[in-house]
């Protein structure tokens, strides 16, 4: 049984309910012992720019802000993808705490190890 979880999230403020899910599988598989890698890809990149993911909820009233604070408290890498950012003039500087800029390398590296959940 494969005991690494991969969540990939490509849509960010665009979709609150898309990401507020990918923040919530992935405190459900952190709970559940697997170990969480979250990548975020495309419009998802914005969520790890400081100030943005306090004002993200989903309509079921799931706050990603409370569970991003989880996967940070548990030290979950939040991977952002490098190019992905640079294209949105989000540098290093700019991430929130527990994240970094990755290239695509890493992303397909943790996939072929893991399960992947991509939203």
């Amino acid at each position: 049984m494969n005991n690494k979880v991969l969540m990939i999230l490509s849509c960010g403020t665009n979709n609150t309910n898309r990401s507020t899910r990918a923040f919530h599988l992935a405190t459900v598989a952190h709970k559940e012992g697997k170990e969480v890698n979250v990548f975020l890809l495309d419009e998802a990149v914005y969520l790890a720019r400081e100030g943005i993911i306090q004002h993200v909820r989903a309509a079921t009233g799931d706050v990603a802000d409370d569970l991003l604070t989880y996967l940070q408290a548990n030290e979950i890498p939040i991977l952002v993808c490098t190019p992905c950012a640079k294209a949105r003039k989000i540098e290093a500087g700019d991430l929130i705490e527990g994240a970094r800029l990755a290239p695509a390398s890493e992303m397909i590296h943790l996939a072929c190890e893991s399960t992947v959940i991509s939203l």
